[in-house]
């Protein structure tokens, strides 16, 4: 007899479904005619938690990624991939061989991501398909996607919400979702892992600010950033209930799984959300099988890239648990990010850095800008990731003395 756990187990030991038979069609006719000739890496002056990928072939074509991990990480790590020489479309048998890697260095996952997404994005522009094509997509023709409130002045004056509110409504991105981080109504307090009465006060009603400055029509979050313990991140959870926030993020200190999470489930309405740290399927799986939380909430350039992403999603999808996607990099992930939740049928949302002041990340693209509207990214219909990098872009925001190598 076939049982729920005889059926999780064989699906965590297929290589992938059928999105990736549907590539390997696609990529037949070409494979063998190109070849690698380098993996180069490069740090832009405003890349806080990775870098920049780029994957050179023979042909003259070139694939972009984005890390979870810095250059002089990335470095010291490609060569020992052993990628140059190898066809680029082999894309599973290297996010395999990568992936398996134990010695003499356990498998750095935030820097094959960034490879990853580059090998999707060179597959996409040897074969004149968006990534979202070569995985049978897209299931869907808009991204929705969510934003921050880190520009929120005063969540403790009711004038000051209201200020902002008024302010995102002006927006062309028209968000209708924001995040906004408890700790933004202490106004410099230290806080956790435990939290004060004074404290939860001031949180509740710095969120009772926004809900009356932003209304119903607006959905807000509450984002944690993995720093509370059990019965503070519980605590946190009811002071801002009464708000309906659209999830709680990351409230535990241990990023991994533990039953401190399932403790928090159990006690809060407000869906729970993790997993921006978490890599492939194995760290996700004991969150999905005890339905610890609510949403899963990986980063595209750290737990695994499209590819491992993708096969993510598939086992969540067995317990009817959503995907969302964590991105608060630059346009190399926030279009890989949207790429990859264009074929995800258990989607949620996408976080993006776009539409902020200056909008400094969409002057990343040449040519045709990234489009939201209505907070939704309008699907990219060029090759690969269907992103131009603008050249001068990539200058201006280079450190001196950095380069591609």
């Amino acid at each position: 007899m076939w049982t729920r756990r005889y059926l999780l187990r064989m699906a965590l030991a297929l290589p992938a479904g059928p999105w990736l038979a549907h590539y390997e069609a696609v990529a037949a006719p070409a494979r063998g005619a190109v070849k690698i000739t380098g993996v180069k890496a490069l740090q832009l002056d405003f890349q806080g938690d990775g870098c920049l990928v780029r994957i050179e072939t023979d042909a003259g074509i070139t694939g972009y990624g984005e890390t979870g991990v810095d250059a002089r990480m990335a470095r010291a790590r490609i060569p020992q991939l052993r990628l140059t020489g190898a066809d680029p479309l082999a894309i599973e048998r290297h996010f395999q061989a990568m992936t398996g890697v134990i010695h003499p260095f356990v498998a750095s996952i935030p820097l094959i991501s960034g490879i990853d997404i580059a090998l999707w994005d060179l597959a996409g522009k040897i074969l004149d398909l968006p990534v979202y094509r070569l995985m049978g997509g897209p299931l869907r023709a808009e991204v929705p996607m969510y934003s921050h409130g880190d520009f929120l002045k005063d969540m403790g004056s009711l004038a000051s919400c209201r200020e902002w509110a008024q302010m995102i409504r002006e927006q062309p991105e028209g968000f209708s979702a924001y995040k906004i981080e408890p700790t933004q109504a202490l106004r410099g307090e230290r806080v956790g892992p435990g939290v004060t009465t004074a404290q939860l006060a001031k949180i509740a009603r710095g969120f009772a600010n926004v809900r009356e400055a932003v209304g119903d029509g607006i959905d807000i979050a509450v984002h944690c950033h993995n720093q509370y313990d059990t019965p503070s991140a519980i605590a946190l959870s009811r002071a801002t209930e009464a708000i309906n926030p659209l999830f709680f993020e990351d409230p535990l200190s241990n990023i991994e799984y533990c039953e401190g999470w399932m403790a928090v489930k159990r006690a809060t309405r407000t869906p729970v959300l993790t997993g921006e740290k978490l890599e492939m399927v194995k760290q996700f799986k004991p969150f999905v099988d005890s339905q610890a939380v609510d949403i899963i909430h990986p980063d595209i350039s750290y737990a695994g890239g499209v590819t491992g992403c993708r096969k993510i999603a598939d086992y969540a999808a067995l317990n009817r648990t959503p995907m969302a996607l964590h991105n608060v990099g630059s346009l190399v992930r926030t279009y890989a990010s949207v790429q990859l939740a264009a074929g995800i049928p258990n989607f949620y949302r996408s976080e993006c850095r776009l539409g902020r002041p200056g909008r400094m990340y969409e002057k990343m693209a040449a040519g045709k800008p990234p489009v939201i509207k209505s907070s939704r990214f309008q699907l990219p219909d060029g090759p690969g990731l269907g992103l131009e990098i603008d050249p001068g872009f990539m200058r201006e925001h280079t450190p001196k003395g950095e380069d591609w190598a």
